[in-house]
């Protein structure tokens, strides 16, 4: 029996992102292919194994083959805004139990530039068969599904619509400080507020930004980590977790499946929610992120208004620095966001975040980081826990 090896994280990288309106998605996946390996300083031949979902009928086949890569380990896991997290549990596993020695996970995405050329609709549909088809037929939007989830919260626990409006100011703060992000401007409570309504409870700045994008994430076998020119960052434990597919099937929508993922993430590390110094959660709204800080154990369920009220989420003097780019609510959001969570995780472990960088009390690099991905409208969660030396 051959025996589990160490997996690492040591090449991590964007494309151009945010408005980017003359090139292909395929050549988003490369260029941030290109540079993941350029920051691990190794070379495309030692990849054995690649991971991708979202582009061509055939992927990660078609982007694999773009890219010039023969693997010998594939996985095209597509669980919505999880699949990364779950995907970069898929390919430590693999590397881990010797299946491959080298796993390039790689998304791009011109979802902002599509719409703008008339490619593609703004209104995201899943189709009409199986269990949609029970609730197409009433109008009900992807937006709407999580708009009625965090009206839920309200109801159930007294969450302030104001509360819900700080996640996307403290996320705000944060892309200030990030030179990559779409949007830096500072908003307030108000201007959230007095926005127009997009799904009731959200207004327009409640909901994610669009733009075009992509990431790059390389994981490696801990003997090739002498080899690299990054320092590594480990992968500690995973956890992913499916729930429902219709909304009639949500057994409670004010529980997210994180609260399985998580639990079985932070197990498998041997570490606990209050250890972590960081955390980067899928926001597509606002809602997301509350909700998934009290299914992390960050908070008790029902205290995520109150916890995100307090101002934890800001890098600069927040308890649990959150989205630390700004989010998919201002860096960045080109579909499925999952991989730039692990992407900023790597980095902020690494100490590579200028003005943005997450310090420790005694003004020490973080040392332990959390992703976690939320696919479809809470339908599935993967969560990654992350640790540097």
């Amino acid at each position: 029996m051959v025996a589990r090896r160490k997996v690492a994280v040591v090449g991590v990288a964007l494309s151009d992102c945010g408005r980017v309106d003359d090139v292909t998605p395929y050549a988003l996946h490369a260029q941030a292919a290109r540079r993941a390996l350029a920051d691990a300083g190794l070379d495309r031949s030692l990849v054995d194994g690649f991971a991708s979902a979202g582009l061509g009928a055939l992927a990660p086949v078609e982007v694999a083959a773009y890219l010039g890569l023969r693997p010998t380990w594939v996985d095209s896991t597509s669980v919505g805004g999880s699949t990364w997290e779950v995907m970069a549990a898929h390919a430590a596993d693999a590397v881990a139990a010797g299946h491959a020695r080298a796993v390039l996970l790689a998304y791009g995405s011109t979802a902002r530039a599509d719409v703008r050329a008339g490619r593609r609709t703004g209104t995201l549909s899943f189709g009409s068969r199986g269990p949609a088809q029970f609730e197409v037929p009433y109008g009900h939007t992807l937006i709407a599904k999580y708009a009625m989830a965090a009206r839920r919260h309200m109801i159930e626990y007294g969450t302030t619509i104001e509360q819900l409006a700080q996640v996307a100011v403290q996320a705000r703060e944060n892309a200030a400080l990030n030179p990559e992000a779409m949007f830096r401007t500072p908003v307030t409570v108000d201007e959230v507020a007095a926005g127009p309504v997009i799904a009731d409870p959200f207004t327009k700045l409640h909901c994610c930004v669009r733009s075009d994008g992509g990431a790059a994430v390389l994981l490696v076998a801990q003997e090739y980590v002498r080899d690299c020119r990054t320092r590594p960052v480990w992968v500690l434990g995973s956890g992913e977790a499916v729930s429902h597919a219709a909304m009639s099937e949500w057994p409670d929508f004010t529980v997210s499946p994180a609260a399985v993922s998580g639990r079985l993430a932070f197990a498998r590390a041997g570490v606990r929610p209050s250890e972590i110094d960081l955390a980067e959660l899928y926001d597509a709204f606002t809602y997301m992120t509350l909700v998934t800080l009290e299914d992390l154990g960050f908070c008790a369920k029902g205290e995520g208004g109150a916890f995100v009220g307090e101002g934890r989420l800001r890098v600069r003097g927040g308890a649990l620095p959150v989205n630390t780019d700004g989010g998919g609510l201002s860096a960045q959001h080109p579909g499925m966001r999952g991989l730039f969570l692990l992407v900023e995780a790597v980095r902020q472990l690494r100490g590579e975040c200028g003005e943005r960088q997450v310090r420790r009390a005694d003004g020490s690099l973080p040392r332990l980081a959390v992703a976690s991905g939320t696919g479809g409208w809470f339908c599935s969660s993967g969560t990654v826990v992350l640790g540097a030396e």
